[in-house]
């Protein structure tokens, strides 16, 4: 029986202002997409023409950064004294493409720059000592971090005791005490003036590179390809893609659709990937997991090398060592994550009812792992024997299946290093600060953190984290489904995927628009090879080809002929030089079960074809 694995929630019925809808017609945009934009509150005709307009014009100005003259002064004077120069970058590809970005601008200043990158198992998250040691070794005599160092009191004192400056860029959650840096160039310090708070570490360094072009060669532009490193650390952390970031990611997509750097180019190479074709999906799925592979199982120093590679021959052989280390990355992961849910009691979403594991030689291990809370709790709680470069990884795997904050550690000695996740609902740095005082070290945002502490403080920080985020999590685990529009099947075309074309780039802030397609009739039903199913969904005339991708239970609980509504993504498919619609199916419900959509048929009757600009009384549309 099919029964909707999410809680859909879908939108209320729109009035779209007949200002905003001449604008939009004005600028090529359909009253759907304008709908869905508006709902987003991209809702007069100023926002509309900034939101479609210029990416370049979506940059701020790079001077209002916190502590930006003192930067440009201390780095001018190292040029003026030819000073040796340390960019000392975090493991993951935020901290890995920030780092490229500085040391190319550095490189271009004239500046003697040596790129580190810390070890992820010795060092960890932070600057380290051993970095201000080997910076002391090397006659450095200023350091520039990039993505971390907010945090790094001690680090930063130990520097300046060796005549080491330290200047941090970052974007992590401050602490009450700062470290004496002669720059802190972070945008959620509480005294900043930068419009955009929400850049990742790699969009703090794209804008200090332009900074520094601007002041001290008077070359601001001379930075914008950067913006090609920029997008990646931008989607590999999750940050909104609204605002500033948004123009970064339209800026690098151009740059590495059409001059992608040798690095960029051997990874999507590596991936089979097209230049021309690629988009924030190809970033988030083929490159940065590629990229944050090495500092999860190899060297991480490999990948900086990838993306400052001026030769293609060197950059090809660099991408195959990141490829190996991707493919020992997943296989990890599988046997942690398989672990995980053996301990917890999880069944293992890929794998139908009565369907053999997929790895069945990834034999779980539940007696090797303690669990802190289970799947029944307000959050996953656990520890066991993996290694520290997954667990995020691993957390980030159990709350999307199970829709509930997770924090997974490994034990280090007598310290356990752990990783979380959340969707949101739960404030990961806030919680972690209300638990601050158990820690060695922690630190992160708001959907995604780490911390340390001692192996006999784990029990307490257990039930005060659970405490905390019972308050903050709704009872109902069901991961919510956000319907951007709602309509017939037979109102779903490609003009219809043309037009909500217009909201891209997607990603966090500005996800996919999501359409619930309803009154559909499945005519075939089939699994698919990697745990997927393949549906064809037949409406008054002709037919749509689904696929829903990580969803092998539909092709047991779906039946042929069953009418249904489905929540889908809009896609092209080509096969066999054709091209067509396709949906990218979310989830699955009986037709008319939700009170909603049930609403909606009704009213539309038997409306069919065509190309609408409105659908009366469907949700999410101009009325």
């Amino acid at each position: 029986m099919i029964d909707a694995r999410h809680r859909w929630v879908f939108p209320e019925p729109y009035r779209l202002d007949p200002v905003l809808r001449a604008a939009a017609r004005e600028l090529g945009v359909g009253a759907f997409a304008a709908t869905v934009m508006a709902r987003r509150g991209i809702a007069d005709p100023g926002a509309l023409a900034a939101f479609l307009g210029p990416a370049s014009a979506g940059l701020n100005d790079p001077r209002r950064l916190p502590d930006a003259q003192a930067l440009v002064t201390r780095v001018a004077q190292a040029r003026e004294r030819r000073e040796r120069v340390m960019v000392f970058g975090d493991f993951d590809a935020d901290g890995l493409t920030g780092l490229a970005q500085l040391v190319l601008a550095f490189r271009r200043l004239g500046l003697d720059v040596t790129p580190y990158v810390p070890s992820r198992l010795e060092e960890g998250h932070g600057l380290s000592l051993a970095a201000v040691d080997r910076a002391a070794a090397d006659g450095i005599t200023l350091i520039v971090t990039v993505d971390t160092g907010s945090t790094s009191v001690a680090e930063v004192a130990a520097a300046r005791a060796r005549g080491i400056d330290v200047a941090v860029t970052d974007h992590h959650h401050l602490p009450d005490v700062l470290p004496a840096t002669v720059a802190l160039v972070n945008p959620q310090r509480a005294d900043s003036d930068y419009p955009d708070r929400g850049l990742a570490g790699s969009g703090v360094a794209f804008t200090v590179a332009r900074l520094l072009f601007g002041e001290l060669l008077d070359a601001e532009s001379e930075a914008l390809p950067l913006a090609e490193l920029a997008v990646i650390g931008t989607v590999s952390d999750v940050a909104p893609v609204l605002g500033e970031n948004r123009a970064i990611a339209r800026l690098g997509l151009e740059r590495m659709r059409t001059a992608p750097r040798p690095g960029i180019a051997a990874l999507l190479a590596r991936a089979g990937v097209k230049p021309v074709s690629a988009d924030l999906e190809t970033i988030g799925y083929s490159i940065a997991p590629r990229i944050n592979a090495a500092g999860r199982v190899g060297e991480a120093l490999d990948a900086a090398r990838l993306l400052l590679a001026e030769d293609a021959a060197e950059a090809a052989d660099l991408a195959a060592a990141l490829e190996a280390a991707n493919a020992t990355r997943r296989d990890l992961m599988r046997a942690a994550v398989n672990h995980a849910r053996a301990a917890l009691g999880l069944p293992d979403p890929g794998v139908a009812p009565g369907q053999e594991p997929l790895f069945p030689e990834l034999a779980p291990d539940p007696g090797a792992v303690t669990v802190g809370a289970g799947a029944d709790a307000p959050a996953i709680l656990l520890h066991g024997p993996w290694p520290v470069g997954i667990i995020g990884l691993v957390a980030g795997r159990l709350a999307d299946e199970t829709g509930r904050p997770a924090v997974v550690g490994t034990r280090i000695g007598d310290v356990i290093r752990a990783s979380c996740r959340s969707d949101g609902r739960l404030n990961l740095a806030a919680t972690l600060t209300g638990c601050g005082d158990l820690f060695v070290r922690f630190g992160g945002h708001a959907a995604a953190a780490g911390f340390e502490l001692p192996v006999d403080r784990w029990d307490a920080f257990t039930r005060r984290f659970g405490d905390l985020a019972a308050v903050a999590v709704p009872a109902d685990p069901r991961r919510v489904l956000p319907v951007d529009l709602a309509l017939p099947a037979s109102y779903v075309d490609y003009a219809l995927f043309r037009d909500l074309g217009r909201l891209a780039p997607c990603g966090p802030g500005n996800p996919d628009p999501l359409v619930a397609v309803l009154g559909l009739t499945v005519q075939r039903v089939r699994a698919a090879n990697g745990g997927h199913t393949q549906l064809v969904l037949k409406r008054d005339r002709d037919v749509l080809d689904g696929i829903a991708f990580g969803r092998p239970d539909l092709a047991a609980t779906v039946e042929e002929g069953a009418r249904v509504d489905v929540v889908a993504r809009l896609a092209s498919r080509v096969f066999g030089g054709l091209e067509t619609l396709q949906l990218e199916v979310r989830d699955v419900a009986p037709s008319g079960s939700h009170p909603r959509a049930r609403e909606i048929l009704d009213r539309i009757g038997s409306l069919t074809g065509g190309a609408p600009t409105g659908v009366p009384g469907a949700a999410g549309a101009p009325a």
